[in-house]
């Protein structure tokens, strides 16, 4: 049986957890932090956990993460 791909795209940018959580950086700071509030970026600082519904789609391209 061959071995299955795993995406790049998805290798490159989440993680799984122990438990089996993904975990992703978070969205909205590359570029436009002017008009962000300075609460929207703090909280935006670091990772965070996928929900589940987006973490199963990542996890059907990652095979290999446990």
């Amino acid at each position: 049986m061959p071995k299955m791909k795993t995406k790049s795209s998805c290798k490159k940018r989440f993680k799984v957890t122990a438990s089996g959580r993904v975990k992703a950086g978070q969205a909205g700071k590359r570029h436009g932090m002017i008009k962000r509030s300075n609460k929207f970026l703090r909280n935006a600082r670091g990772t965070t956990l996928m929900s589940d519904a987006d973490a199963k789609i990542v996890k059907s391209m990652m095979p290999y993460a446990r």
